[in-house]
Parts: C-alpha cells; structure tokens; sequence
C-alpha cells in the first residue's frame, strides 16, 4: 500500500463510477425517478469519502456536485430534466479522467507488463463476479468441507477396527488360552468368532461411510471448478454501458431521438475477446447513430416513426459468438459507394459490375471516402476497416447487408478462447466425450433393422429423411464394431451447418455445463474435436465439434476414406483420450494407419492378435505403466523386434536412462513436444 497509495482506491473508485454511468442512463429513461435519484446520492457520498481518505480533492469535488445536482430530486416525482442529466454525467466523466490518472508507480507497471497501464483503465479488465455465483461457489466450498468433516469422523471407525484386529491377534496367538476358553464355554472360539464379526460390521461401516463421503466431496468439487471457470468469464452485458452512453452523446449531438436496445448480455466470454471487439462495436453505433438514422424529419416524409432505432444482439454460436447491430435507418447509397470507390482508384470499369456484396466489401477494406457527400453515403466506409482489422486480430468475420430506405446490419462473428457451453455427456466403448447441447436435434434407440448398409454407406431415416449414421467409436478407436453388427444404438442426432447425421454411442450420461477450452496450436487435432473441457481433477475431456461430426458421416456415405498403406498400423498407448486423438490425427496426417489402447494391459492383448510396426506409448498409465509395456513386449519372442517410443511428461535423467534400459528407441517429453521432429522419429523407425 506504502509503494501505491490509491491501488484499492482505483478498483473502488471505478466500480463506483461504473455504477453511477449505468444508474445516470437508466435515471434518464425513468419516469419515476426517486428510488434512483437515492441509489445514485448513495454512490457519490460513498465515492465522495473514499476520495477525501486518499486526499484526492478534485474527486471529492465533483462527487459532492453530483450530490448537489441530484439533491433536488430525491422527493420530486417524475423524471429528471434531460439538461440536469448532461451535466450529472459531464461530472461523471471528469471524476473517470481524474481516477485514470491515478497510474500505478512505474515499479507496479513494470510488474504489470507494458500494456498495464492501458488495460488497467479499461473496466473489461476487472473481473467482477455476480453475487449469486460467488454464493454458489461458498456453497459448494462449505459443502465439501462438511463432507471432509464427515470423512474425518469416519476415521474414527478405523480406529475401532484396527483394535478390533489387536484382540483378534491376541485371541489367535494364545491357543492354550483358546483350550481353556473351549471347556468353559462349550463353543471353540467363541470369542475370537464375535470380535471377527464385530470387525467385519466395523469395517463394512467405514467403507460405506467412506465411499459415500469421496463421492459428495467429488460432486461438490467439481461444482466448485465449474463455478470457477464461469468466474473466469465476463457477461457480454458489461459492454452494454459503454455503448449505451456512446449511442445517447452521438444522438444528442445530432439531434435524433433514438431507442437504443440490446439482447443477450448472459452469453459469457472471455475478457480479451470483450476487450478487442468493444471498440470495434463502439465505432459501428457511432455510424448508425451518426450516419444511418435519419433526422426526425426525413424519417417521418418516409413514414417511419419519429423515434429510430438501433438494436445490438449478442448470441453464442457453438464455437462462435455473434454481435449483430442492425439499424432502421437509410441504408447504404450504393451508387454513392460506387462514384467514391471510382474517385479513389480510378476503378471505373471495375466497380461498373460491382454486385451488392463487392461494394459492400470494398466499404470494408477502408479508404474510401465521399467527401462531402458522406451523408449520401450514410458515412458506412468511416471506421469499417477499423472494424474489420479488430474481428481479424481474433479470427474472425465481418458481413454488411443492408436494404435502401429500411437500414443495415453489420454481423461479427469471432471464435471463442473460452466459452461456457451446456452439453451433452456421451460414452462410447468406456470413453466419455461431449457435445454441445445446442446442436443436439434428439436421441433416439435403434434396433439393427432400422440401420441400412448401402454402397453410399450407413443411413438411417428420421423424420422421413434419410440421414447418414456414424458409430462414434469408428472415429475415436481403431477396430470398432461396424454398424450393421446386430446390436442395439443409441444415437444422437446432431445438426451441423451442412447438414445432419445421427452419431451412434452406447449411452447417454446426461448434461452437463463446462468450459470449452482451444486446443494448444501445435494440436493439430482431427476435424472432429472442438476443443476440451476439464474435469474436476484437472484431466482433459474432448469436446467432439457438431460440424465436423456431420462432415464426417458424409463423407462415410459418400464412400471417402484414408488412402491404404501396406505397412502395419502403428499402436497408440494411452489412458488419455485427449493425447490419444491429438497422436492419432498427427499421425494419420502423415499418412499412418493408427491403432489405440487404452492401457498396457489392452495393447498387449491387441500385440498378441495383430501385427503393429510401432508402438507409442505414454509411460504413467493405470495397471502396468510403459516402462513394463516394453519389457513385456522384449520379453515376447513375437514381439521383441517391434520398436517403441515413451511419450511422457517427466523428464528426469532417471527417467531417460530407464527409457533406454528396457529398450525404447526413443523418449519424448510432452512439454517439449515437436510435431516434424516426432514425425521424422516415427519414419527412421517405421519408414
């Protein structure tokens, strides 16, 4: 505190301040004002006293002139004027200018990185968390601490047993006293008979007692990370203030009367996505405010109300998430847009056959300017490319559409980083993966008469259409059971952007909410694989892509397959389904046939009934880890001559010279994972 005096004087002040710029608009709209007016009193004192502890006069000053301003009103009904409000948020803005010169010391900066300063004043950068969720997550951390309690009660029973287990050895120790115990009692070991019973029920106690607690801890854990990661995102409504106070300066300063709305403020993302897309839509409303919507004249000689109208809708699509700003203003003047391109470049010829969509896209490309005769134009071309370079920096997209006389709408769409997504939970041969419930049509049980093999592939009918069918586990393992084995399916009927196909499981374990985390770069997973999620023990889970799902059964019945090698497949060792995907598609993508296990104990099975030209093998496994999968396999007469490479995550020297000893002929380590230098090791061994 002693090196930054105002470090928790900035976080208070700029919530409070946020709260003030939020309150001022909603108190603009409102046609009851007092219940507000005393919200608002109570945050400038608040601000105001915080201001006078770190002896910041100048905030303090504005603070008490907000008080003076809103004073008035406290007991006044109705609404307050519009001119009362410019100057409450005058106030307000100059309070911010102060706050954000409260900067850091370098020292603090320096820590904080380059950009520090800059995202420091950007209130995107403070997480703030709803209370409700902060409530749900205490809950679930009281929740497991009282089963931990109950847990640590239970021990006491161990305590009882391992006594029980003292007299019990004390009985079986002393047979000359087990003699005598027999003349007296008539029943040979009668005593030693109870206590063993007596311990059986002790420790038949304890192990429900046990059991029955690890399993709540684990529920309420994994509440608590599901929780956590959702603290991790920010509501798309806290970029609503921001623009909600840019549309009202911009139509104040026109003098338009303008409804600005907005839709979709819980879709949840993260904070830099927010942070590089809110200038972007911030120049977008300034367009439409400024250069869109007609004055109130020219819209009511066009029969449209008075009052124009200016909607943001924020909605999560799947992998993406869309901010679509439509307006109902004047529409783009293409041929304005046309004449200003030709000035630019002399692009006569080119833009004399320009369609709708090409002149809408050279607006994009920025540079074009029409002079004075911008509002002919509706000023589309000012700030789009600036608009088109943020959506770029996130890999995303940009679409203009717009109609003459009725308005436009700018759609960016941008991938996510993280996004909190409802799910489906699937297994297929004892692996569990999920899909995003918003792609989920139905599920459905078949019978094996309803699947049809047919020369174009498996199909089933829904919904009178036919439909491909695809068996999840032919992509997620080697030698799956094919469709037309006479079993039972349970299959979902997932809807991609091209299409639907019902994918074929054998259970449905329910939904569930997570976090959709990218996979790392050098992942180059198959097209099925959206991203991953973790479970409450840090493991990763695969989150299977709808689109690529839907492809892939396509391309199934169109007869599409992996080009055929004459080599052996190589055997993929892995308890982790993340690592066994991302191996498998690194490696087919070089052209290998790929097999997996899941453990030592099934590669071996599989070794025993099948060739294999390599196996790759993770080294921490349940049952016998990859350090004993190798001896074995050099151990086997059939088997010494296959080669194998140890993938891990540990990398002492300890670690390597074992690697070498049992006969690996090479030693990977997942954090210095390269894909060529992994390859070119798998064709020194393989070809």
């Amino acid at each position: 505190m002693a090196n930054d005096p105002y470090k928790y004087f900035r976080v208070e002040a700029r919530e409070l301040l946020d709260q003030l710029g939020r309150g001022l608009l909603d108190l603009e709209k409102s046609p009851s004002a007092s219940d507000l007016v005393a919200r608002l009193l109570r945050l400038a004192h608040t601000l105001k006293g915080a201001a006078r502890v770190v002896k910041q006069r100048e905030i303090a000053d504005h603070s008490h002139a907000v008080e003076d301003v809103l004073a008035p009103y406290r007991e006044t009904p109705g609404p307050v004027p519009r001119d009362r409000i410019d100057l409450l948020l005058k106030l307000v803005d100059g309070i911010g200018k102060s706050i954000a010169g409260l900067a850091p010391p370098p020292d603090q900066q320096q820590v904080d990185g380059p950009s520090s300063k800059q995202q420091g004043e950007t209130p995107l950068r403070t997480v703030r968390a709803d209370i409700a969720e902060v409530d749900e997550l205490l809950d679930g951390v009281a929740e497991a601490h009282t089963q931990l309690s109950s847990v640590q009660r239970s021990l006491g029973g161990l305590e009882r047993a391992r006594h029980l287990v003292d007299l019990v050895a004390k009985q079986l120790a002393a047979p000359r006293a087990r003699g005598a115990e027999r003349s007296r009692n008539g029943e040979p070991g009668n005593k030693a008979h109870s206590l063993v019973e007596e311990l059986e029920s002790v420790i038949g106690t304890f192990d429900r007692s046990l059991t029955s607690g690890l399993e709540q801890m684990d529920r309420e854990l994994r509440q608590i990370r599901e929780s956590a990661e959702r603290l991790r995102l920010l509501p798309a409504s806290s970029l609503f203030p921001s623009l909600e106070r840019t549309a009202r300066d911009v139509a104040q300063a026109q003098g338009k009367q303008v409804v600005f709305e907005v839709k979709g403020g819980d879709v949840r993302l993260d904070a830099h996505v927010l942070g590089e897309i809110q200038p972007a839509l911030m120049q977008i409303v300034r367009n439409a405010l400024a250069h869109g919507i007609e004055s109130e004249s020219d819209r009511i000689a066009a029969g449209k109300p008075p009052v124009g109208r200016v909607a943001l809708e924020v909605s999560q699509r799947r992998r993406r998430v869309a901010f679509v700003c439509r307006d109902d203003g004047r529409g783009v003047d293409l041929e304005a847009v046309r004449r200003a391109a030709q000035r630019k470049g002399g692009l006569s010829k080119e833009t004399d056959g320009m369609a709708t969509e090409d002149l809408l896209r050279l607006l994009l490309i920025g540079g074009i300017s029409t002079s004075g005769t911008v509002t002919e134009v509706s000023g589309r071309g000012i700030g789009l490319d600036v608009v088109r370079e943020a959506v770029e920096r996130l890999g995303g997209e940009v679409a203009v559409r717009t109609e003459r006389g009725e308005g436009t709408t700018l759609e960016l769409t941008v991938p996510l980083s993280l996004a909190s997504l409802e799910t489906l939970v699937i297994e297929t041969s004892g692996v569990a993966a999920t899909i995003p419930l918003d792609a989920v049509r139905s599920s459905v049980r078949l019978a094996p008469e309803e699947i049809a093999r047919t020369a174009q592939g498996d199909t089933i009918v829904y919904e009178g259409k036919v439909i491909p069918f695809l068996p999840l586990a032919r992509i997620v393992l080697a030698n799956a059971p094919s469709a037309g084995a006479a079993r039972h399916w349970s299959a979902v009927i997932v809807e991609g952007t091209n299409g639907i196909a019902a994918v074929g499981v054998d259970r449905l374990l329910g939904t569930t909410n997570l976090v959709l985390h990218p996979l790392p770069e050098l992942a180059h997973a198959a097209a099925v694989v959206a991203g991953a999620s973790f479970d409450s023990g840090g493991t990763p889970q695969i989150v299977l892509d709808p689109d690529g799902l839907v492809a892939e059964a396509q391309r199934e019945r169109t007869g599409e397959s992996q080009p055929q090698t004459t080599r052996p497949p190589i055997l993929v060792i892995d308890d982790s389904l993340t690592t066994r995907m991302l191996e498998q598609s690194i490696l087919e993508s070089a052209g290998y046939l790929v097999e997996i296990a899941t453990s030592g104990e099934d590669a071996l099975e599989k070794a025993s009934q099948k060739r294999y030209s390599l196996f790759l093998v993770d080294v921490e496994m349940p049952g016998i880890d990859g350090f004993t999968f190798i001896e074995r396999t050099r151990s086997d007469a059939d088997l010494r001559d296959i080669p194998s490479i140890l993938v891990s995550s540990r990398d002492s020297p300890e670690d390597h010279e074992r690697g070498r000893k049992v006969g690996a002929q090479a030693y990977i380590v997942k954090g210095e994972f390269n894909q060529g230098q992994f390859l070119e090791r798998v064709r020194k061994l393989v070809g």
